[in-house]
């Protein structure tokens, strides 16, 4: 590449450009990385919201297709449309969604194709589905180079969908220490006026409200540990922040719990940074996960972890010295896990400072920005 030729153009496909783990890692990755080496383009499947304001390069556009529900076949005219317009050399893709985009980009002559996993589809939480599989396998004809974000994925692309394992680079996503840090003052201002006292433990949890995150599970651990021990109640409070489908229905579960006054249900929010310094312990009851950008972040934070042993989570929580693990669906476990840091305040705050630590160490945003550059590069043929 010549002094004045452009730098490659690199086009991410998504299906939605919406606050989530998976697009709040390509934000992140497009804003870190080193000017000069890549342009950056996002193509949304359907839509995008207000998040695409946090890209904050000057150079990365985002463009809707529309998609509308089911069989939509004018979407693959319109991305054969813009790659012949824009010429990428990369073309990025995430998730199965999107995954049928890289045969478009192989047919447009695009040079390279890489298809990112980064967490588990909805209608398929384990990745058995055979019609899935095969889908897979016979679209890797396309893909050059895929990228999962958990050793986890990782092991699944190799076993189940019998990817070459030379084909398939294994990147955590990185967390901004510099955004999300330790907070010992827990700003609590950023709550309802109120609704939480310096010394009560204050438990949190950030994702959207969909069955997949299964914030139900942690509003019942709350219930059950109540049940046993009725002072919990002015010991604890609870904030939920995320919006999603099953927002009425948490919202019916928290008031027949008799947890009104216990529980916040914040709805979506742009400062998950104070908020999670305004939090003692972070939950995640997620039935399946990939990478979670939000357990990244609330260690980050300096918080103890409890998470479902799913997915990824066993890779970023280490057992007894970062946070504790329970299984899925598990309330009971869930509140005993709970019950044990406020039993022992000092293992619940040097649970979070390994935490911190941990983060600083192994998933900083300059790591994940050059094992990316590496597989960019890789493909390309840079030095």
């Amino acid at each position: 590449m010549t002094a004045s030729a452009s730098p490659p153009l690199v086009m991410h496909v998504i299906y939605r450009l919406a606050m989530g783990g998976l697009e709040n890692g390509l934000v992140n990755l497009i804003n870190h990385m080193p000017s000069g080496r890549y342009r950056h383009v996002v193509v949304c499947l359907t839509d995008f919201t207000d998040f695409r304001e946090r890209i904050c390069s000057s150079g990365g556009a985002v463009l809707a297709l529309h998609k509308q529900p089911g069989m939509d076949w004018s979407v693959y005219g319109k991305l054969w449309a813009i790659i012949r317009d824009m010429k990428p050399t990369i073309m990025h893709t995430r998730n199965l969604p999107t995954l049928e985009m890289a045969a478009v980009a192989a047919l447009a002559r695009v040079p390279y194709r890489i298809h990112g996993e980064h967490g588990r589809d909805l209608h398929d939480a384990y990745g058995a589905s055979k019609k899935f599989l095969i889908f897979r396998k016979i679209l890797d004809i396309a893909v050059h180079h895929y990228v999962a974000v958990s050793r986890d994925l990782e092991q699944w692309l190799q076993n189940m969908v019998t990817i070459a394992p030379r084909k398939v680079s294994q990147i955590y996503n990185g967390v901004d220490t510099e955004i999300f840090y330790s907070n010992t003052q827990k700003g609590r201002e950023v709550l309802p006026d109120g609704f939480a006292s310096g010394d009560q433990v204050v438990i949190g949890t950030v994702g959207r409200l969909e069955h997949v995150k299964d914030q139900a599970t942690l509003i019942r651990g709350l219930a059950s540990l109540v049940k046993m021990d009725p002072a919990i109640v002015d010991k604890v409070r609870v904030v939920i922040v995320g919006d999603g489908s099953l927002k009425t229905e948490l919202e019916l579960l928290v008031r027949d719990s008799h947890l009104t006054d216990m529980v916040w249900m914040a709805g979506a929010r742009t400062d998950i940074p104070r908020l999670l310094q305004s939090m003692d312990i972070f939950m995640l009851p997620s039935e399946a996960e990939g990478i979670s950008n939000t357990i990244l972040e609330a260690m980050a934070t300096g918080l103890p972890v409890i998470a479902t042993r799913v997915g990824g989570n066993a890779e970023l929580v280490l057992e007894g010295e970062t946070g504790l693990l329970v299984p899925p669906k598990d309330p009971q476990a869930l509140g005993l896990a709970l019950s044990a840091y406020l039993q022992d305040r000092g293992l619940m705050r040097s649970h979070g400072v390994a935490g911190r630590k941990r983060v600083e160490k192994e998933f900083s945003m300059r790591a994940m920005v050059e094992r990316y550059l590496q597989v960019y590069d890789g493909l390309v043929g840079k030095s």
